[in-house]
């Protein structure tokens, strides 16, 4: 019986210094926030550029229909968010001011 209690006394022993640890880690981590600096402005389809236009009207985005669209404005960085779709799929174009894709 004394061999139980012992055995039953180290378990938890073990088991509370464990729990203590990953209490110290917890308390150790670091928080970081990051904040999205983008501004995204709903923008008309009939209001977009022309160079806009004609870089979806091109060759490369063939078949795809324009539904929305976004002015982005991150950092230093302003282009136009376009969302498309053909048939079942959807997806999304980021195109600047002169029509030409952004990265």
């Amino acid at each position: 019986m004394k061999k139980i209690i012992l055995a039953a006394t180290l378990a938890f022993a073990g088991f509370t210094a464990v729990q203590a640890n990953e209490v110290n880690t917890i308390k150790n981590a670091a928080i970081v926030a990051v904040q999205d600096s983008a501004v995204k402005t709903p923008v008309k389809l009939e209001e977009l550029p022309a160079p806009v236009t004609t870089a979806l009207a091109s060759d490369a985005y063939k078949g795809w229909t324009a539904t929305e669209a976004w002015s982005v404005k991150e950092g230093t960085k302003e282009y136009y968010l376009i969302n498309v779709k053909k048939e079942a799929e959807t997806g999304s174009v980021k195109i600047d001011k002169d029509g030409k894709p952004v990265q």
